[in-house]
């Protein structure tokens, strides 16, 4: 029998109980498992990135500001695929730290968790950045929507070092954020209106996220090696802005992947993780989740 209690959103001490035990829950999942929907959240975030780059294809220059709200809008599919289908997402799981912080998790197995997600996103990403290539996506709008995804992917290849680190270290704030805000929800709707503002902020202020990279990027590496867009009218400007001679290994690797993925750690972590940590559990190790917080035993749905 529900209670009025029920449809209360938990309080903020709640929610850092809370993502104490599903961080348990998380870094204590089998490798197998957690391959696995690493790799579904992978797909998942390389999917909102796709439809990102569709629906903020040919805005004008005078409408920039809105078209990346109605594409930051379009990319929370992916957090939201994530969260409410279940899936192991790495940005989300640095929030694992708090039980770390709390003496719950080892660092083996925080390091572990972190690991093996990281690839499987990787994998997944990658899986369906060849599927959108193979399936001539980037033909839409006689190849305009290629030449957008080919000039993201040149932008974020362009950046340097710290411009990069400095941008995953915001961008995971707002996911992380998201992600916490999600331990206050009762229900699915909850979950989603938690998502949209913090996530549709990030991708319009055009922060970097480590695993929508591992999307965007080799997507373009892609494109920078197709002849028949680079022949096409739509890749000319493009081409003129981004030489496909930097679309290497190197650039994805080092110049980008790198940076944003230790932004991304400081951003979630120390921004998010620790603040609340600190604020909610005040250093204590001990203190028990009341039994009204009902935290699903895999925990797999919590991003």
């Amino acid at each position: 029998m529900q209670t009025g209690n029920d449809f209360n959103a938990y309080t903020p001490k709640e929610m850092a109980q809370k993502a104490v035990k599903v961080g348990v829950a998380k870094a204590n999942l089998g490798a197998g498992p957690m391959f696995l929907l690493a790799v579904l959240a992978g797909a998942f975030i390389a999917l909102g990135a796709c439809f990102f780059v569709t629906a903020i294809t040919g805005i004008p220059a005078a409408l920039v500001g809105p078209g990346r709200v109605l594409g930051g809008l379009a990319f929370c599919l992916g957090l939201i695929l994530v969260v409410v289908g279940g899936a192991e997402l790495f940005t989300g799981n640095i929030l694992i730290l708090m039980a770390f912080l709390s003496k719950k998790v080892t660092l083996g197995r925080l390091l572990r968790n972190w690991a093996i997600v990281y690839v499987g996103n990787l994998v997944g990403s990658l899986l369906i950045a060849a599927l959108v290539y193979y399936a001539w996506q980037w033909k839409m709008g006689e190849f305009s929507v290629g030449a957008m995804a080919y000039c993201l992917a040149g932008k974020k290849m362009s950046m340097p070092f710290v411009t990069a680190f400095c941008s995953g270290v915001l961008c995971n704030v707002l996911v992380c954020l998201a992600v916490w805000l999600c331990y206050s929800a009762r229900s699915t709707a909850d979950k989603i209106l938690a998502i949209i503002f913090p996530i549709t902020a990030f991708v319009a202020l055009g922060f970097e996220h480590s695993v929508a990279n591992m999307y965007c990027i080799p997507y373009g590496m892609a494109l920078a090696r197709t002849g028949e867009f680079l022949s096409s009218p739509a890749a000319a400007e493009a081409t003129g802005k981004f030489s496909p001679s930097i679309f290497t290994l190197h650039n994805f690797i080092v110049g980008n992947l790198l940076p944003v993925t230790l932004g991304n750690i400081v951003g979630g972590g120390l921004l998010v993780g620790v603040v609340y940590w600190f604020a909610y559990l005040g250093g204590k190790t001990e203190e028990s989740v009341p039994d009204y917080v009902v935290v699903r035993e895999d925990a797999r749905i919590e991003a």
